[in-house]
């Protein structure tokens, strides 16, 4: 089965690992502000938080930001879970946004218009969005930027898709449009540390408020103490924190792995254009590239023109599969899960991303794809397809 997606880990990173294992600290140790250095170096942000998912990092912004019982965040109904979740994690309640049918991004135009019609209605403004760069292709982000300064929202970038990629020539993560940007490093994503995720922020506050909510809500800092240290050993626990700490032996791999990280997405690129060239004359809508970004192709997500064929998409799905072709779909419409459901979803409210459900493929596409493996998806697809 060639799969949709794949970590690609050398004897470097092997290496990087075992050393740690040798080591006095398998956490809590120098390899984690090392790899959060590393982060800033290659994001231009002024900070990174590294933790053990990209869903805790998510938490931590949401908490950073105030966001409390009574507050509202909105996101994208094409995303991973985890990205609606993190609100309900606070206590707040969650909306979605639809997405632009030629990006599979959240629209900004049906962001605008759901606030002007939120604002002239008196219905709840966002305290929080969250645009997600799904693929690796980032969003509109000076466009939302704007808005949140007439709507006052904060602005978290869930850009668990794309480190290594490109928004108007600046690094994603860098913040630059957002207050803070969250990464995933799942064996899937562009690079791994296992499980882990990281935030970033040019906010010196929301950097510190992370950093103490990740570990217990517990410091050692005299100044934030409420009352003089009673010897080295000490420690006050200030705030209900959680333990959300990225171990050493994550740390060490992650650094490792981003000596490679432009590596790996130029190589994405590449298999993405050829997937461009030999799939264009199929009955598929092929996933764009906008002219003021690079993504870093995370994913690539046919969609079936399905007026064009005999075949449903389930049946086009279950054939590629049987001819050992991993495809999945990213994503079901968060708000067509049953939980979500429970809540007062309703199927008809986002129609783009329902219908991008409807017809979207993910096919194989990793680090270490081969040319002979990338034909075998084609000719299947010319299989079934034609």
């Amino acid at each position: 089965m060639i799969p949709y997606g794949k970590q690609d880990i050398s004897q470097h990173d092997i290496d990087a690992v075992v050393e740690v294992l040798k080591s006095d600290f398998l956490t809590q140790g120098p390899q984690v502000p090392l790899f959060e250095s590393k982060i800033m170096a290659t994001t231009k942000a002024n900070h990174a938080i590294a933790v053990n998912s990209a869903t805790s990092a998510l938490h931590l912004a949401c908490l950073a930001l105030g966001l409390s019982k009574g507050d509202v965040v909105w996101t994208s109904p094409i995303s991973f879970v985890a990205s609606a979740n993190c609100a309900l994690y606070c206590g707040a309640d969650v909306d979605f946004v639809d997405i632009d049918p030629d990006t599979y991004n959240l629209s900004t135009n049906a962001l605008e218009n759901k606030l002007t019609h939120a604002k002239q209605n008196n219905l709840p403004l966002p305290n929080i969005v969250i645009p997600v760069h799904l693929c690796g292709q980032p969003c509109d982000m000076d466009k939302i930027h704007e808005l949140s300064k007439t709507y006052s929202f904060a602005i978290i970038e869930d850009a668990s898709h794309a480190i290594g990629g490109k928004y108007k020539s600046n690094p994603i993560g860098g913040c630059q449009f957002s207050d803070i940007a969250v990464f995933s490093f799942h064996p899937v994503k562009i690079i791994t540390t296992a499980e882990g995720g990281v935030a970033t922020t040019n906010n010196a506050k929301l950097a510190k408020r992370m950093a103490l909510l990740r570990n217990h809500g517990i410091t050692r800092d005299d100044k934030l103490m409420t009352e003089p240290t009673h010897g080295a050993w000490y420690y006050q626990q200030i705030e209900l924190g959680f333990n959300y700490r990225m171990t050493e032996m994550q740390a060490a791999l992650g650094i490792s792995q981003l000596t490679k990280l432009f590596e790996f997405v130029n190589k994405r690129n590449k298999l993405a254009k050829r997937y461009n060239e030999k799939l264009r004359d199929f009955p598929l809508t092929l996933p764009e590239q906008t002219s003021d970004s690079y993504s870093t192709r995370h994913l690539y997500v046919i969609q079936l023109k399905l007026a064009e064929i005999t075949l449903s998409h389930q049946q086009v799905f279950d054939a590629l599969r049987q001819k050992n072709i991993g495809v999945n779909l990213h994503y079901i419409p968060i708000h067509l899960q049953p939980f979500y459901k429970n809540r007062g979803s309703k199927v008809g409210q986002f129609p783009n991303a329902e219908n991008y459900y409807k017809r979207a493929i993910s096919i194989p596409l990793f680090h270490q794809m081969t040319d002979e493996q990338q034909d075998s998806v084609i000719q299947a697809l010319k299989d079934i397809l034609l």
